[in-house]
C-alpha cells in the first residue's frame, strides 16, 4: 500500500468529514428508526489502538450500530473492512463508503489483488471486520474465518467482541424497506480478548466466536428476543421439512429457556 493511500485512513480532514456524516447525520437517523440499547461500554474504558472489532453480521444496520455505540476516541480512525466485490464495484460506491465508514477492500472470492491490507493497516489503525464474511440470510451466525484471529496474533492486538441483538429482525436479508415501528436493538460490547501464549489462530477464532454468541444469547434471553440458537433451530427445522430451501426464514419467537443478564456479502 502506498504511503499516501495509507495516510488517508489517519487523515484529520477525512476524520472530520466522517464525524459530520456519522455523528450528526447517520447516527441520529439510525437511533430515530430503532430503539438502540448499548451495553458494556465500561469494558473498553482502557482500550487503546490498535485493536480489531468483530461482530456478528446479519443486517445493513450492523456497521453504523457498532460505530455509533463505540466512544468517539476509538472510532475516529476506525477502518471498516468491506467486501471488494460489492462496495468497490464502482468508484461512486467505493468513494461514498470510504468517506462515511473509512472502509478498505477485503477480497471474498479468492482474489489476491489487495492481499495484506488488513495487516498493513493494523500497524497504526484500528479495524472493524465481520469474520463471517457476509450477512446472514437466516439470522443464524455462520462460522468465523480464522484470518481475523491470525491477524490479532501476528500483531499481538486485542479483539473487541460485539454482539448485535435484534438487528436481523429489524432489517433481515431481502427486506426492501427500512425498519418500521422502531424495533428494539442491543449492541453488547464484551471485554477485549487477547491471544493466549501458544494459542493458534483456529483456537482463538473459536474463542472469539463463542464469546460473541454468549454475549448475544444472554442478552437476547434477558430481553425476550430470539437467540442465535433459536435462529439455528429454525433453519434446521426448515431444512428438515424442505431440504432444498435456501431462502431467508422468518425471525423465530424468543426461546423459553431460562435467561441471564447482558454480559457487558454478498451484501
Amino acid at each position: 500500500m502506498a504511503e499516501a493511500d495509507r495516510g488517508r485512513y489517519q487523515s484529520e480532514i477525512f476524520a472530520g468529514v466522517r464525524f459530520v456524516s456519522q455523528e450528526l447525520l447517520l447516527k441520529p437517523f439510525i437511533w430515530r428508526i430503532l430503539r438502540v440499547n448499548i451495553h458494556g461500554v465500561m469494558n473498553i474504558e482502557s482500550l487503546e489502538a490498535p485493536f480489531v472489532v468483530v461482530a456478528n453480521h446479519s443486517s445493513h444496520l450492523d456497521a453504523p450500530l457498532v460505530v455509533g455505540a463505540l466512544p468517539r476516541r476509538l472510532t475516529k480512525f476506525l477502518a471498516t473492512g468491506a467486501a471488494a466485490d460489492y462496495f468497490y464495484a464502482s468508484k461512486i460506491k467505493s468513494l461514498s463508503t470510504a468517506l462515511v465508514a473509512n472502509t478498505y477492500p477485503i477480497e471474498r472470492r479468492g482474489l489476491r489483488t489487495r492481499k495484506g491490507l488488513s495487516k498493513q493497516l493494523l500497524s497504526d489503525v484500528p479495524l472493524m471486520i465481520f469474520p463471517e464474511g457476509t450477512r446472514s440470510r437466516t439470522g443464524a451466525m455462520g462460522p468465523f474465518t480464522p484470518g481475523v484471529a491470525a491477524l490479532c496474533i501476528s500483531h499481538n492486538a486485542p479483539c473487541v467482541p460485539i454482539a448485535l441483538v435484534g438487528a436481523f429482525a429489524a432489517w433481515p436479508y431481502g427486506q426492501g424497506h427500512l425498519p418500521r415501528g422502531r424495533p428494539e436493538v442491543h449492541v453488547v460490547i464484551g471485554h477485549p480478548l487477547t491471544p493466549a501464549p501458544g494459542e493458534i489462530a483456529r483456537q482463538f477464532n473459536e474463542r472469539m466466536r463463542r464469546t460473541v454468541q454468549q454475549l448475544h444469547d444472554s442478552t437476547a434471553r434477558a430481553y425476550g428476543l430470539p437467540t442465535l440458537d433459536d435462529y439455528a433451530r429454525a433453519v434446521s427445522l426448515r431444512q428438515a421439512s424442505v431440504p432444498s430451501a435456501v431462502s431467508p426464514v422468518t425471525p423465530p419467537h424468543a426461546s423459553d429457556d431460562e435467561g441471564g443478564t447482558p454480559a457487558g456479502k454478498d451484501d
